[in-house]
C-alpha cells in the first residue's frame, strides 16, 4: 500500500515543521501531533499510512505511544518509524520491541528518511 498520509509526532515545533516541510515537498499529506496521547488519538481519527514518532516527550513518551498504537486492533497495521535522539543500541532494541517498524537517530537525514518511506510503501 503506498504511503500517502504521514503522522509526525514530536514535541519540538521546529522538528515538526522541518519534517512536515520535507514530507509535503515530496508529495505526502502531513498530520502532526505534539504528544504521545495526541499521537494515539490521531492514529485512530486520521488513519495515517505511516507514523514518525519521537521518543522523548513530556507525559506519554514515544515508546509508550508506539506500544499502544501497535497493539490496538484498529491501528496495529500502521508502520511506525521512531525518529529520536536516543541512539544507543539498547534504545533501538527497546523501540523495536514496542512495535516500531524502523528506528532512526536524530538529526534525521532527510534523503535517508524519504528512502525508508519509499521502501515501506
Amino acid at each position: 500500500m503506498p504511503i500517502k498520509k504521514i503522522l509526525v509526532v514530536d514535541d519540538s515545533p521546529t522538528e515538526r515543521l522541518a519534517l512536515s516541510q520535507v514530507l509535503s515537498k515530496n508529495g505526502y499529506d502531513v498530520v502532526t501531533a505534539e504528544s504521545g496521547e495526541e499521537a494515539i488519538t490521531k492514529s485512530r481519527s486520521e488513519k495515517p499510512d505511516l507514523i514518525l514518532m519521537d521518543v522523548v516527550m513530556p507525559g506519554m513518551n514515544g515508546y509508550q505511544a508506539t506500544r499502544t498504537i501497535s497493539r490496538t486492533d484498529e491501528t496495529r497495521s500502521i508502520p511506525i518509524i521512531m525518529c529520536t535522539s536516543k541512539g544507543l543500541e539498547t534504545d533501538k532494541i527497546w523501540g523495536m520491541r514496542q512495535g516500531a517498524y524502523d528506528y532512526m537517530v536524530k538529526p534525521v537525514e532527510h534523503d535517508a528518511l524519504l528512502a525508508r518511506i519509499k521502501s515501506i510503501g
